[in-house]
């Protein structure tokens, strides 16, 4: 603040400067907080770890049903309850020519749970399903004895 006289004395108005640096800098932090948490929510939805293969195909075609290991249901990456899966799946099964359903499931997933969403496509209309996996060469599979290798 500073003060002055009509003439360049003392005396007079009063001055007031508006700093406007530690406004900047709250933005700024903003903006970093901003930053981080959007890049951590942008990562998928339904993180799978696929089991190894190593003659997989790449297909495109059909419905891709997500089992994680926290018990989650997506059709098409579009997140469903277990008690509307047969629904949902025989809506996605209408839309498509071929009525495949590919199973994503995590490793950690139950075999018995496994069996029970593949039920249930069936009854939605399926009329083929694939089961999906990572493909491995045959050095990882040496190297990985978890994957089914050696």
């Amino acid at each position: 603040m500073a003060i002055s006289g009509p003439h360049g004395g003392e005396g007079g108005g009063v001055f007031a400067d508006i700093n406007i640096t530690p406004l900047t800098d709250i933005f700024l932090v903003l903006l970093i907080i901003f930053m981080v948490t959007t890049s951590v929510t942008i990562e998928s939805a339904a993180h799978v770890d696929l089991p190894n293969a190593t003659n997989t195909a790449p297909e495109n075609k059909g419905v891709i049903v997500t089992y994680t290991a926290q018990h989650e249901l997506f059709v098409n990456s579009k997140d469903v309850p277990e008690r509307e899966l047969q629904s949902s799946l025989r809506d996605a099964l209408s839309k498509v020519d071929q009525k495949i359903v590919v199973f994503q499931g995590d490793r950690k997933v139950l075999l018995g749970d496994m069996v029970r969403i593949l039920g249930i496509a069936k009854a939605a209309g399926a009329e083929q399903i694939a089961i999906a996996a990572k493909r491995v060469t045959g050095a990882q599979l040496e190297n990985n004895p978890s994957s089914g290798g050696s």
